[in-house]
């Protein structure tokens, strides 16, 4: 008699797709190429939406709320009597998804198991615990933990290694260097090896099989992020991760690549048949340290002009929208407790820049014509502005360049110990919004 096994397939990114005894359910499913705007799979692959269309899945789950583990676009492909099972701690996502048509949609608690056929799906706590999730996954005897792209603290570790053994984990590869870019005259080059905690977790874990998961995607062709955004490559990952795991094995799994999992081995099995590979397929990262960042003004010439009424929207931000969103959102830092003045360039399509500067002064920020000695700087593409506002764009589709000037001794002195994160546009486009980049989809997808 067979013993049963676990197939294991890649999607992309964070996505899976495990199959066992019949059953098939998947993980943080995005069918779109690119997704989240300018995430382009790495290999590339195209998929066959047909296809896609026709699959039916017995449950997806979603680990958290990004647009990169959860959207619209992607679960509008799927059959609306899915289950879809997320982790949100926000009942607007919930209510999202239900106007999309889903029928069954359920609100994963952490630690609390999931069954679905022979799957045991449980949600454990990662370290943010508000925002995101990671998951044990068990079935033909296989225990498998996928770890998202998340970070573990002590105590969850401790939990985790108390659950084991560990057939296979998930684990994220990529440290990505979503801040350093923003800052780039700034920012020290990332040191060159994986973070010690990550081997110690590893080793803490002794999984048989250890597939480098998570941020399996670059920019656009042109971005100057390609070689500055992600420090690891998959032959680092390998190198270091199997000196720290001899009796370990380093699987990479590419997009549609699959395998099948049980007690004694781990085979090849069939590709999933809607994802095509484009391309070659056997490509690694270039990670350049502090590559030479080009000027916004360049930057922003990659982007389409946006029509008069869309450039009138941006201008209006930034001359009354700012300041009255400003006043709305919480100070991040005390470096802001006092007056210091701001200056906001925006740059068109063409590369022309129009600067706002503003006086800020406690939770005031004034528009003003002539500014004194500049704290702070803010330079971003009209179109990626625009995007934030209306299309619900995330910070690392923005091609935001923050403080990249030289200010008097005493500013720099303090922005020593100030997030670039801390930035007041930042602020002001996104410290109290949830769910603005699945409420665009869901806009248009309902408008159609």
């Amino acid at each position: 008699m067979t013993t049963p096994g676990l197939t294991i397939s890649r999607i992309l990114h964070a996505g899976y797709v495990f199959d066992c005894e019949g059953a098939t359910i998947a993980f943080d499913t995005i069918f779109e190429n690119p997704f989240s705007r300018n995430c382009h799979a790495f290999p590339d692959v195209r998929f066959d939406v047909a296809a896609i269309r026709r699959q039916r899945f017995d449950a997806v789950f979603i680990s958290h709320f990004h647009d990169d583990h959860c959207s619209l676009d992607s679960l509008d492909l799927l059959d609306r009597a899915t289950p879809l099972y997320i982790y949100c701690i926000f009942d607007a996502l919930f209510e999202m998804v239900r106007q999309l048509g889903f029928t069954h949609v359920h609100q994963l608690r952490l630690n609390t198991p999931v069954t679905v056929g022979p799957f045991t799906v449980t949600p454990r706590e990662a370290m943010d615990v508000d925002v995101d999730s990671m998951f044990q996954v068990q079935a033909a005897g296989q225990n498998v933990l996928n770890v998202v792209d998340s970070w573990i603290d002590d105590d969850t570790l401790a939990q985790l290694v108390g659950l084991g053994p560990w057939d296979m984990v998930l684990w994220p590869f990529q440290t990505m260097r979503e801040i350093e870019v923003l800052t780039p005259s700034r920012a020290a080059a990332a040191p060159p090896e994986l973070p010690a905690e990550w081997i110690a977790q590893l080793q803490a874990l002794q999984p048989r099989y250890v597939v480098p998961s998570s941020c399996q995607f670059v920019q656009e062709p042109w971005s100057w992020y390609n070689r500055a955004f992600f420090p690891i490559t998959y032959a680092q990952f390998t190198r270091e991760v199997g000196a720290a795991l001899p009796a370990a094995s380093i699987v990479r799994l590419d997009p549609g690549m699959a395998v099948r999992l049980d007690g004694a081995v781990l085979q090849p099995a069939a590709s999933l048949a809607w994802l095509v590979p484009v391309g070659p397929q056997d490509v690694d990262y270039i990670y350049e340290g502090n590559a030479a960042p080009p000027s916004t003004a360049s930057i922003a010439q990659h982007f389409a002009a946006l029509s008069e009424a869309q450039m009138e929207r941006v201008m209006d931000y930034c001359r009354a929208g700012v300041p009255a969103k400003y006043g709305e959102v919480e100070a991040a830092s005390s470096y802001f407790d006092g007056p210091r003045y701001w200056r906001l360039s925006v740059y068109d399509h063409q590369g022309q820049a129009s600067v706002f500067d503003y006086l800020l002064d406690g939770d005031v920020a004034t528009l003003v014509t002539e500014a004194g000695p500049l704290g702070w700087t803010t330079e971003i593409p009209a179109a990626r502005l625009y995007g934030a506002l209306e299309q619900g764009e995330s910070l690392t589709t923005m091609y935001m360049r923050i403080n990249d000037a030289h200010f008097d001794a005493d500013a720099e002195r303090d922005l020593l110990d100030v997030d670039a994160v801390d930035d007041p546009l930042i602020r002001c486009l996104f410290s109290d919004t949830f769910g603005a980049y699945q409420a665009a989809q869901l806009r248009r997808l309902l408008a159609r």
